[in-house]
């Protein structure tokens, strides 16, 4: 997956660097038909705040979270987008097949 890291009135660390790889290794754990990600990290005053946009084949996702803490909201926003990726991944599996397969079997019983 490409990376693309940023930062908006903030410069990125490599702790910052590390920490926003690390959460996003997770979301190729569970779905790895993922192209792209861009993460901007920003401040402004109080407010931290981090969004990314993330590239699937046939899906674009995208999620932001502020929190005071920015590593509290790059927290939340890797867990927003595996929510995202997980309902995703879920919508790709074709449920209806498995009923077929049951309606098969009972029928062939009978």
């Amino acid at each position: 997956m490409n990376l693309n890291i940023s930062g908006h009135h903030v410069e990125v660390t490599p702790p910052m660097r590390d920490y926003v790889v690390a959460k996003l290794k997770k979301l190729e754990r569970h779905f790895d038909h993922l192209i792209s990600a861009e993460v901007v990290l920003s401040v402004e005053k109080q407010r931290q705040k981090a969004e990314a946009t993330v590239h699937a084949s046939g899906a674009n996702m995208h999620a932001e979270a502020v929190d005071s803490d920015l590593y509290a909201a790059i927290d939340l926003m890797s867990d927003k987008l595996d929510q995202q990726t997980r309902k995703y991944k879920e919508k790709l599996r074709d449920h209806h097949q498995k009923q077929a397969h049951k309606r098969m079997a009972i029928s062939t019983r009978s």
